[in-house]
């Protein structure tokens, strides 16, 4: 490969793919940087479901359960922004069981 100084002035249409590439992945590392974010990859196994038919196929529930449980002992598992619903999964299995475990007991 020949090495061409990409500067400001470099036409988009001057680059290679694999320039371009180099270039937006370049980008993102320093915006990354810059903002102290970290990679989305950290929690590669995290399952959400998503609004109260969500939380109702995954506990194999009525629509008006999953309302309750949302409202009720699956709360600490609910991310809400308006009508948008988003439940960790995991943590709502979790939550279920430990609430579960308690009315067995008493």
């Amino acid at each position: 490969m020949t090495d061409i100084q990409i500067s400001d002035s470099t036409p988009v249409a001057m680059l290679t793919v694999g320039q371009l590439k180099e270039l937006f992945q370049n980008s993102v590392k320093d915006l990354l940087g810059a903002a102290n974010v970290a990679a989305p990859s950290e929690e590669p196994n995290k399952r959400y479901v998503y609004g109260i038919a969500g939380i109702a196929s995954l506990f194999n529930v009525s629509y008006v359960t999953a309302c309750k449980l949302k409202d009720g002992i699956l709360q600490p598992a609910i991310l809400q922004q308006g009508r948008k619903i988003m439940c960790d999964a995991e943590l709502a299995i979790e939550l279920f069981r430990k609430k579960a475990e308690k009315k067995s007991i008493t």
